[in-house]
């Protein structure tokens, strides 16, 4: 009587509270459903079904956690005491506490208590703590890397390494001036990985 919505959100999750595993999701509420989606096990809607509300809502929860991923840190182990509605984070490998058994989920805390998106190939997330993206791939997250090539208006800019290039030698007629900047340049290429150090 009187409750503010997220109160009675939370109550009518805490209700009838069980855990069971359903397309490597942990689910901890009182929804049970064979259709899921094949990525992000959300729950569909079947006719004729009863409490449509819970099913959307935890559908949208799951969405609301996966899509823009963003995440406050990577690799905990132990889920903080006072999170806020909205935090996730990467579980480390070796998670413990409400945590545990979930290593390399992202964690999201809701009005509903802690829900967890196993990863899947692909999965790409912000991390704040150290201002980059984490990449799922392979069975594992890895961070501070770009994939792929970067285009600028149409223009491939950055690809894949180069062959080493060799320092200039020789010839009939030496310019240490034009071998002292082209040795820079070559430097600089290889101080940013563009081609290979030889």
């Amino acid at each position: 009587m009187g409750d503010d919505p997220p109160d009675r959100l939370a109550r009518s999750l805490r209700f009838g509270r069980h855990v069971f595993a359903s397309a490597g999701l942990i689910w901890r509420k009182r929804i049970m459903t064979d259709m899921l989606t094949s990525r992000l096990a959300l729950p569909l809607l079947q006719p004729g079904q009863a409490q449509k509300e819970m099913y959307h809502n935890e559908a949208l929860a799951r969405l609301d956690l996966a899509a823009q991923c963003a995440v406050i840190a990577s690799g905990t182990n132990i889920s903080p005491s006072e999170p806020a509605f909205g935090d996730a984070w990467i579980v480390g490998a070796e998670p413990a506490g409400d945590w545990a058994g979930r290593a390399h989920a992202v964690a999201g805390w809701t009005a509903g208590g802690w829900r967890f998106l196993d990863p899947f190939e692909g999965l790409r997330a912000w991390v704040v703590e150290d201002g980059g993206f984490a990449l799922f791939t392979e069975g594992e997250w890895v961070f501070g890397r770009a994939h792929g090539r970067l285009i600028v208006d149409g223009e491939q800019v950055v690809g894949p390494r180069a062959d080493a290039i060799e320092n200039p030698a020789g010839g009939a007629t030496v310019d240490s001036e034009a071998r002292t900047a082209i040795s820079a340049i070559l430097l600089a290429l290889r101080e940013h990985g563009l081609v290979d150090s030889g």
